[in-house]
């Protein structure tokens, strides 16, 4: 199956959406080149809530999330998939608006002391209307979406994902008042990701909550030295264990029928590799210079992002024994080769 993505999605900034039973949506008004048309924080149960991923710290957000609420119904759990800003940055003004208790896998991963992201420069391939466009698009952004990254701050009240997983992959649950939700650990965007099951949404269909695991408006970036390839793809692999009909991702649209669409992210993932292998084939190269190989047809604003996946499926490669770079380090600006 090709891997097709579905961009068409209206966010409805600052409504309360019912998507389906027991389920609700307010999406924050944090458009960017990463979060699609924003963060969307889902309202889970009724009574006592459950909000999964608040989003970033915006007051409008936040007093859209509390008005969601009907008078008789109160926030008691916060639900995290990973550590990143557009999904954790709201939590300290949740918390203390609510007095819920936060649930995730842990801290934050390894970070690395320099933004490897700030050392690709790709401006040969950028024309400089392009730049004006770009810097003029930034400049707009508000400060507190202008880097959106590690939450390294972010430690969850409970900790929740870190036992053994089943045969259908759960490695943990959390129960609510008249909802309950299973934990499945998926480290690879993250190491820290996880997903969280719905256990009866009352539709007879089995609801994930993916975060950015799987999305279904674009792949998910993999940042070394906290993201890792194959941990992704045995993440992927562990979500076809035990299929779900709708996937309620963090950005954009919801996915319906997603297992033949995970297999095309697990296609897509080895494709990338396959692809990499065949430029360093031609001979010993660098992450900028083949970026643009890649992801001609990719928005030059996601570059970066793309070069730091292509990194981390470098860094797969030097692993299994295929890649290595020239200096025998494992910089994001060396010059790699097939080993």
């Amino acid at each position: 199956m090709a891997l097709e993505h579905n961009t068409e999605f209206d966010p409805r900034y600052g409504e309360c959406v019912e998507v389906a039973p027991q389920i609700r949506r307010v999406v924050a008004p944090n458009p960017n080149p990463f979060t699609f048309t924003g963060s969307g924080a889902y309202l889970v149960g009724s009574g006592d809530v459950a909000v999964i991923d608040p989003g970033p710290e915006l007051p409008e957000h936040l007093d859209a999330i509390e008005a969601a609420l009907a008078p008789d119904e109160r926030v008691t759990h916060i639900l995290i998939t990973h550590t990143h800003t557009d999904h954790t940055a709201a939590v300290p003004a949740l918390k203390e608006r609510t007095g819920a208790l936060t649930y995730g896998y842990g801290p934050h991963g390894p970070v690395s002391s320099v933004d490897p992201l700030d050392r690709l420069d790709f401006s040969a391939h950028i024309s400089p209307e392009e730049s004006r466009i770009f810097a003029q698009e930034w400049a707009r952004l508000p400060e507190e979406l202008k880097r959106e990254g590690p939450d390294t701050d972010f430690v969850p009240d409970v900790e929740v994902g870190h036992e053994p997983a089943d045969e259908d992959g759960v490695s943990g649950r959390i129960d609510g008042a008249g909802w309950s939700v299973q934990v499945l650990h998926t480290p690879g965007h993250t190491s820290n990701h996880i997903c969280f099951r719905l256990v009866d949404d009352g539709s007879r269909r089995s609801a994930l909550f993916t975060g950015d695991h799987v999305m279904g408006w674009a792949t998910s970036v993999i940042s070394p030295p906290d993201g890792d390839v194959t941990q992704y793809l045995d993440s992927l692999e562990r979500l076809l264990l035990a299929p779900d009909d709708r996937y309620f991702p963090t950005h954009g649209p919801i996915i319906d029928d997603p297992a033949p669409y995970v297999r095309a992210f697990i296609e897509h993932r080895n494709h990338r590799t396959d692809q990499i292998i065949e430029i360093l084939s031609s001979g010993p190269t660098t992450v900028v210079d083949i970026v643009p190989r890649m992801y001609g047809d990719v928005d030059k604003r996601l570059w970066r992002a793309a070069g730091n996946s292509v990194y981390a499926h470098l860094l797969t490669l030097r692993d299994h024994g295929r890649a290595r770079s020239s200096d025998g380090s494992d910089s994001i600006v060396a010059v790699w080769g097939l080993a």
